[in-house]
């Protein structure tokens, strides 16, 4: 009965902010979404599956369906302004350059963008001169977005941009300033990424290390477009910022592990790995493990929003999780094709097995905490033999 009071509560609470925002002079009054969704090809069942996929993702009941679908259509009341620091531009890529649009991708085409180095037709002075008047005109009003590692050795000098020389980290730090929500789009602007990899020569940082404002981390290399378009979606609908784990990453998309979520766990569970890569247990589809997937110690929900338009993922095609929605992944899992035998292991048990090393969980802990190759082996060994 008290879920059912509170949930109303917040039915009620969404429906206000919607009504509100729907007060709003739409920013982007170029053609509704729904025209641009039809010329795409989706239909009102389309929209309405991706909006119950949302519901379910935001772990909201399916009666609060119909109110997302409501709510994405004013999605253009918010301002956009999204910053290019140290990058490849892998996250806007991955976001806006699909063969095939998904619905994620066309929502964020027809949000307003203020600000986007890799689309806006500006450049120079003119760039610089739209920025600061979209920080002027919707201060305190806009989502900032930031994408790339923040230089800061020799006071920023590695990141110089415009016709003023502006550092980039002076440029994040201004813009952080009067966001209304602040996203740290990809593991480079969450946690410094490959730019802060030793021996990190230009002293790439996160942007929380230029920032006392709160930062919402939304990681991965890239990150998955849904976890992008559903982290601005709990903005719009909350107004505030999501529950987040002690890594500042949204936890209705990042609670779980790649392991919990993992369709080759059964493998796992069983003792079934590959060995080498192109071995019989590679083509039988078994478990990456012991060739170096990361998923035991990484937090994500690739195996759901998967990539390439939603068709697969890196273990679904026979390669190991390389951990990249993880601080420092690059130096502490990076590419090596073997398990991280020495790495102290945290699991999503109440502390079971937290101080304990990959290697030396007991058998008697393997099926609710840390991945033991010493454990498998002794379940191995008391298989008994094939005929």
């Amino acid at each position: 009965m008290a879920d059912e009071i509170s949930y109303d509560l917040l039915y009620e609470k969404f429906q206000q902010r919607i009504e509100g925002l729907k007060r709003e002079t739409p920013i982007n009054e170029e053609t509704p979404l729904e025209d641009v969704l039809k010329k795409e090809g989706f239909s009102r069942r389309d929209f309405m599956k991706w909006a119950g996929a949302v519901t379910a993702m935001l772990t909201l009941p399916s009666n609060f369906t119909p109110l997302i679908a409501d709510a994405i259509k004013v999605v253009d009341r918010l301002p956009i302004i999204w910053l290019h620091m140290a990058e490849c531009t892998g996250c806007s890529e991955a976001l806006l350059r699909s063969a095939n649009p998904t619905i994620d991708s066309l929502i964020f085409d027809h949000i307003s963008l203020e600000y986007h180095e890799t689309l806006m037709a500006a450049v120079g002075w003119q760039a610089e001169e739209n920025l600061e008047h979209a920080m002027e005109k919707y201060k305190g009003k806009y989502v900032l977005m930031v994408e790339g590692g923040i230089p800061t050795a020799d006071d920023g000098v590695y990141l110089t941009v415009g016709g003023h020389g502006k550092k980039g980290k002076d440029i994040a730090k201004d813009a952080s300033e009067h966001a209304a929500a602040i996203f740290a789009i990809g593991t480079c602007s969450a946690y410094g990424g490959v730019q802060a990899a030793i021996p990190n020569p230009t002293g790439a940082v996160a942007l929380s290390k230029i920032t006392e404002k709160p930062i919402i981390n939304v990681p991965g290399c890239p990150p998955s477009e849904s976890n992008i378009v559903g982290t601005l979606m709990y903005f719009l609908l909350y107004g505030n910022l999501p529950a987040l784990d002690v890594y500042d990453r949204p936890k209705w998309a990042y609670r779980l592990r790649i392991h919990d979520l993992c369709e080759r766990r059964g493998h796992f569970d069983a003792g079934e790995f590959v060995e080498q890569f192109g071995d019989e247990a590679a083509k039988d589809g078994f478990c990456l493990y012991k060739v170096g997937c990361k998923g035991p110690y990484t937090f994500n929900n690739c195996s759901k929003n998967k990539f390439n338009e939603g068709t697969s993922w890196p273990v679904q095609v026979g390669f190991g999780c390389m951990g990249c929605s993880e601080p420092d992944f690059w130096d502490a899992m990076g590419t090596v094709n073997e398990p991280l035998k020495d790495r102290l292991y945290n699991t999503t048990f109440s502390g079971l097995g937290a101080d304990a090393t990959a290697d030396k969980i007991g058998i008697g802990l393997l099926s609710v905490t840390a991945v033991g190759i010493a454990a498998h082996a002794a379940i191995s060994a008391i298989k008994p033999p094939k005929e």
